[in-house]
Order: structure tokens, then sequence, then C-alpha cells
């Protein structure tokens, strides 16, 4: 594979890579390609961490770049997870998640096996260089972008919070420095972090980031866009002027669990889910149906969505590009009806093999035990 292949691998299917030039000199230096990507510990896995995120640590993989999964226990604990219990999060975060994001991730063609799955409190324990690095993120970042950074917690940027949770950022952009990782992979919610860490990476003392020069270098930031949840936009019609704004707020959200899908959801429930979205006719702008088949399905190579119906609704039609598929929506030429069917059809073939991981003795029980858990709490 050349540097051009690996590259294109890398970013494709996402939003924002920062930089590309970056991207393109780690690959061409030779330089060891580390990846992560980090978790809050903060209930089941929907599609939007399961398949969404495992399907760009897949491609990651085949690009030949050493891939890591952060089990971010301290940050759920600053966060309130799971009723804010460290020992509790911990457990989860061994148990039920690792297990359900390697199952994902073998689902859509990675290789569980050759990820490394780091907890937060095993890389803090008795490491006086991350805390180190922690204090020196902090002495190059001001308070005030601190406070603006809080949305990377799912908090509105200006609330009120306690005073824990500003240290979140900087412990954040201190593991991606700690773990020598020159390419951080998140959701797009995410970019303050990477940002604020490739504002730092020239300046700080410890912990420094360097390619196979050995040059000082600033870690590349990869992001893919973030999936929406089924639901209805509180405001409808939405405006242009306000549509990226109600994107970000509609995104996949596991408090929402009628708007979003589980990984080991069954067939039945799935399809429940999906003929009660938000699916207007000819509506391509906000469709969360649409939103799904083109970053979930069509983000496989050589994916065809076919879609069955009556010959006097037109017959049977198989759609090669996510591009004809739109279009044929926003003519009216297909019925939302049918887009569900068929949407709903190839998300259950795709989760069947983690349906199946979790129907075994040892993953049941974690799930069982935390669904026990949510509603104990």
């Amino acid at each position: 594979m050349d540097a051009q292949e690996r590259f294109e691998l890398i970013t494709r299917n996402t939003e924002e890579v920062l930089t590309p030039e970056d991207l393109m000199s780690l690959i061409e230096t030779g330089t060891p390609l580390k990846h992560y990507i980090g978790f809050e510990i903060s209930g089941m896995i929907h599609l939007g961490t399961g398949i969404m995120c495992m399907g760009k640590v897949r491609d990651f993989q085949q690009a030949g770049v050493d891939c890591s999964i952060f089990l971010a226990d301290w940050h759920s604990w600053i966060n309130d997870k799971l009723g804010g219990d460290l020992e509790t999060i911990k457990r989860v975060a061994g148990g039920y998640f690792k297990e359900g994001l390697k199952a994902s991730l073998k689902a859509v063609g990675g290789d569980p096996d050759k990820v490394k799955f780091v907890l937060g409190s095993d890389l803090y324990h008795n490491n006086d260089e991350y805390w180190r690095t922690v204090i020196d993120v902090s002495k190059h970042t001001t308070l005030g972008r601190m406070r603006r950074s809080i949305t990377i917690l799912g908090r509105k940027e200006g609330e009120e919070v306690d005073f824990a949770k500003l240290i979140y950022p900087a412990m954040q952009v201190a593991d991606i420095f700690v773990q020598g990782v020159n390419i951080s992979h998140s959701g797009a919610d995410q970019r303050k972090a990477h940002v604020i860490a490739r504002d730092v990476g020239l300046k700080l003392r410890f912990s420094t980031l360097k390619n196979a020069k050995g040059e000082r270098i600033k870690p590349v930031a990869v992001h893919h866009p973030l999936l929406l949840g089924l639901g209805k936009p509180p405001v409808w019609p939405v405006s242009q002027e306000n549509l990226k704004e109600v994107i970000a707020a509609m995104k996949m959200s596991k408090s929402k669990p009628d708007t979003c899908v589980f990984v080991h959801d069954p067939p039945e429930e799935i399809e429940r889910k999906i003929n009660k979205a938000f699916c207007l006719p000819g509506e391509t702008d906000f469709n969360p149906v649409l939103d799904w088949a083109e970053k979930i399905l069509f983000s496989r190579p050589g994916f065809a969505l076919h879609v069955e119906r009556p010959a006097k609704f037109g017959g049977d039609v198989t759609f090669e590009t996510f591009q004809e598929l739109e279009q044929a929506f926003a003519k009216k030429e297909l019925h939302p009806a049918d887009l569900k069917s068929a949407v709903a059809r190839e998300i259950i073939k795709m989760l069947e093999p983690v349906r199946k991981h979790f129907e075994k003795p040892g993953p049941r029980k974690m799930l069982e035990e935390l669904m026990e858990l949510k509603t104990t709490r």
C-alpha cells in the first residue's frame, strides 16, 4: 500500500482532518502511526459509538496504523456518568463496554485482537509524567478556553459546572501526548479538545511528539461525522441558517433510547424504532433515515441498497450509490416507508454478529448487570 492509498483510507468518510498536510507528512516520513479514540463509560453502546467509530478504526487498521481504544473511566467519573461511582464505571469499562466495542469492530470488518484497550486508571496510576503533562497543558491554556471547551462533555457553553469538569479538557489533551498518539480520532463533537492539543503541541516541555526525523510535531486530528438520532427536531421546519446547529443538537444519544439503536437491539426493536423515525417525503436536508443510510450503510465500499416493494408502487429497486438514493427520495420516487424498511433490514443484518455475541453467557450477564444498574440509579 503506497502513501496515497494509506492517506485515502485514513481520511475517507470523515468530516474533517487537522490537517491533511500534517497527516501526509507523517506517512511520507515513515513515522509509525499511532492512533487513539477515547470513550466515556456512560451506558449501552449505540450505532454512533459501535458502528460509526469502529468503522473508522477498521479503516485505520487497514492503513497499517497502530490502534488503541481509551476507556476513559476518570473522565466518566468527572462527568457524573453511571451515578459518578468510579468503581462501577471501571467494572463496566473492562466488562460490557470493552466486549461491546470488540464485537462491533468485528461486525464492521475490523480485527478486535489487534486493537489495544487502555483504562484511564491504569494509565494514571503512579504516573508522574502524566500529571506533569496535565499541568503543562494547563499552563499553555486559559481558564476562558477551558470553560468554552466543556461542550466536549456534552455540556452547554456557559453552563455552571463543578470545577472538576474544567480539568477534563486538560486531561483529555494529556491523554494524547502521554500515550505518544500522533493521530487523535473522535466524533466532530470533540474538536475543541483536539484543537487545544494542536495549539499546545509545540510548546510542551513534557511528553512531546516527534516524527521519524526527530522533529517536534502536533498530533493530527481525524473527526468522523456525528450520527443523527431518529427524533423530530423541536422546531420544524428548520431554516438553513440554523440547520447545522439543529443537526448538532439532534445527534444520537443513549439518553433518548427510542431515537437510537443499540448494537445488541433485537430485530423487532430496530424495526420499531426506525419505523417511528422522522422521515418526511422528499425531505433530504434533515432526515435521520437518509443520514444512517449514508454514514453507516454506504460508507462500506461496494454497498448497494436493495428496496423491496410491490409492483404497483414501482417494484423492487436497487441503489448503487447514496447519491442515487438521495435523488430518488428528493423527487418522491421512493416512499419513506420503503426507505425505512430497507435501511432497517440492512442494519439488522449488520448487527447480527453483535447480537449473537451478547447471547453468550458472559457478555449477556454483563449487559444484564448494566441494564439493572441503570434502572436502579
